[in-house]
């Protein structure tokens, strides 16, 4: 119980380290996310939802480098096309995410302030972090197994192998009462039993 209880431990703290970066990282993405939102709504006479896709294709660019090289900087690195393909598609899932609930607030409620547009858009982050979160953790930055526990699992496997391969060779195997089989090459019970 010792050995799980402190495995476990091990996890949630890794746990912890995990959401602190991701937060971290991502605290950064929505003040970028945020200020390119209010500079494109304020300077051009782009509408709502579309400046805030815009915005949010800019986090996402700055998330995926803070995300690669910071929060799973230790993470797999060998499927690059891979991982980049899986981060913009979760990413433009999180983007319809987000973006979804601000078009329902602009145009299905008519909330088109630049109070609530700012505070429908930062919820919307908010939903589609959650997404992103597991999404990232679950299919696009995979844990690499690691060396030793590899190496364990290796080693533990052959001397389990060597052990029963010595048990074998020593033992006679037990044969059910019932079967009257001879060892290999010598004639069966059977056939030496007298005719009647």
């Amino acid at each position: 119980m010792g050995e799980r209880g402190g495995a476990l431990r091990g996890q949630l703290h890794q746990l912890v380290r995990e959401v602190a970066k991701f937060g971290a990282v991502g605290g950064l993405g929505v003040l970028v996310n945020l200020a390119v939102f209010n500079l494109v709504r304020q300077t051009t006479e782009i509408p709502v939802v579309r400046a805030s896709i815009i915005a949010t294709v800019v986090a996402i660019a700055f998330n995926y480098v803070g995300f690669r090289y910071f929060t799973y900087r230790d993470r797999d690195k060998t499927g690059r096309t891979r991982e980049l393909s899986l981060f913009l598609l979760f990413s433009v899932i999180g983007l319809v995410i987000e973006n979804g609930i601000l078009y329902a607030a602009t145009y299905g409620f008519d909330w088109d302030g630049p109070l609530q547009s700012n505070f429908f858009k930062f919820f919307g982050i908010g939903v589609a972090t959650m997404f992103r979160f597991w999404s990232y953790r679950t299919w696009v930055f995979r844990h690499q197994p690691e060396p030793v526990a590899v190496a364990e699992e290796a080693v533990a496997t052959a001397a389990e192998e060597a052990a029963q391969a010595s048990a074998g060779a020593g033992a006679v195997p037990a044969t059910p009462p019932d079967v009257r089989s001879a060892a290999p090459g010598r004639p069966s019970a059977d056939r030496l039993a007298p005719r009647r």
